[in-house]
């Protein structure tokens, strides 16, 4: 398990995104929470921490999204958590980026694919896996894979996100500064590099 970790992309639209997650990790006491706030959908009857991720993903699928006026709280909550909880000095533009990403899960729902845009377009067809999907992986023992596949791993990235240790890096892998920075960061506090994964786009 990694003490830490930095995530690095040169789409500042990654950042906006990591700290919606951020807030509803640290908004959300389990893992259905997780979800209802996501999606901005009510939580299903019947789901407690011992529901298997499926369970929970298959719950939500049929469940209404909710009205504007749900989506707006959640909204503010998200905010709040960022701006007045952790008083991070965003800048109206990052504050706007965070809502058009929320809006995006608002409006595609947990059936959203890697066509979803922040424009709001139709998904299309074709077979692409959906968040449901990819949030339902299993290893070829039926092992669950991912951060919502249990309530410990759950648990885990949401103490990682409490004490600010995933942080979000806008920057180029090829540039002169963010890897560097990075790198000196974990230098100087004598720490080690344990898994460095880079995405195949």
């Amino acid at each position: 398990k990694a003490r830490m970790a930095f995530i690095t992309d040169i789409r500042r639209a990654n950042l906006h995104v990591l700290l919606m997650y951020k807030a509803l990790f640290e908004l959300s006491r389990d893992r259905a929470e997780f979800i209802s706030r996501l999606f901005t959908k009510p939580r299903p009857a019947g789901l407690s921490t011992a529901s298997t991720v499926t369970d929970i993903l298959n719950a939500y699928w049929t469940v209404d999204t909710a009205d504007e006026a749900a989506y707006a709280a959640n909204l503010a909550a998200i905010q709040g958590q960022l701006t007045k909880t952790h008083a991070l000095p965003l800048p109206p533009a990052d504050v706007e980026g965070i809502a058009r990403a929320y809006r995006a899960f608002y409006y595609y729902g947990p059936a959203m694919t890697y066509s979803a845009s922040l424009s709001l377009s139709n998904l299309g067809g074709g077979m692409a896996a959906t968040y449901r999907d990819l949030m339902t992986q299993a290893d070829a023992s039926g092992q669950f894979l991912t951060f919502l596949g249990s309530e410990e791993k759950f648990a885990y990235v949401k103490d990682l996100q409490a004490r600010n240790l995933i942080v979000p890096v806008v920057g180029s892998f090829s540039g002169p500064k963010a890897i560097r920075a990075i790198g000196e960061y974990v230098r100087n506090r004598g720490a080690t590099v344990s898994a460095f994964y880079v995405s195949t786009v």
